[in-house]
């Protein structure tokens, strides 16, 4: 799950939420949407690897 900050960088977050805190995990930060897609796309790949 990606969104926008407002300082225009884009977070990816875990689609779960972090049971402990009720929140979603940081995944990483990035410049451009696309680098935020690029790295969830690695993500899942390395989760069904």
């Amino acid at each position: 799950m990606i969104r926008k900050l407002k300082d225009g960088q884009y977070r990816l977050y875990s689609r779960k939420k972090n049971p402990k805190t009720g929140k979603r995990r940081n995944l990483g930060t990035f410049k451009t949407r696309a680098a935020a897609e690029k790295h969830e796309r690695a993500v899942q790949y390395f989760k069904h690897a």
